[in-house]
């Protein structure tokens, strides 16, 4: 995919997308539960986990969801499969804040903010599978990313 620029002499190629793994590994999580990336660059959720998973948005503050993030995840059918996926893209500056459905719910914590805990009926997690997407132009924070995020699928 190529953005044509303005004077329409140059063309440059789109950002490769950043990847968030879910693994099977125990405890199970999300592998980069911090990732940065520029607006408009996909962010693409890889389930290689075999339970399916969802993304919830949501505003820290008020713990309102943000429908324009929620998606689900199918459950990866086996070693050697394709695993689940879901793509977004984000076209503003900002932080969204997101989190699994399945596995944890919203919290208010000292009466201040909404996060993430995990849900007591749930086990063999060892957090709530959440995180935080930050959609920047800042170089240095874009290159902070963990290194598994440029990996379409991770190894064993």
């Amino acid at each position: 995919m190529c953005v044509i620029t303005m004077a329409g002499a140059q063309a440059k190629t789109a950002p490769r997308p950043v990847y968030i793994h879910m693994n099977m590994k125990s405890p199970s999580m999300i592998l980069e539960s911090t990732i940065a990336v520029r607006p408009g660059q996909k962010v693409v959720f890889i389930n290689q986990d075999n339970d399916i998973h969802t993304i919830v948005g949501y505003n820290p503050k008020t713990g309102a969801t943000i429908q324009r993030i929620n998606g689900s995840i199918p459950a990866s059918t086996g070693m050697g499969k394709a695993p689940g996926r879901y793509i977004i893209k984000f076209n503003h500056l900002g932080r969204y804040y997101y989190y699994c459905s399945v596995h944890a719910y919203l919290k208010k914590k000292s009466g201040k903010l909404y996060i993430p805990a995990i849900r007591p009926d749930v086990k063999g997690f060892g957090s709530p599978m959440a995180g935080v997407i930050i959609v920047t132009r800042n170089k240095r924070v874009l290159a902070e990313n963990p290194k598994t995020s440029s990996q379409k699928f991770l190894p064993e």
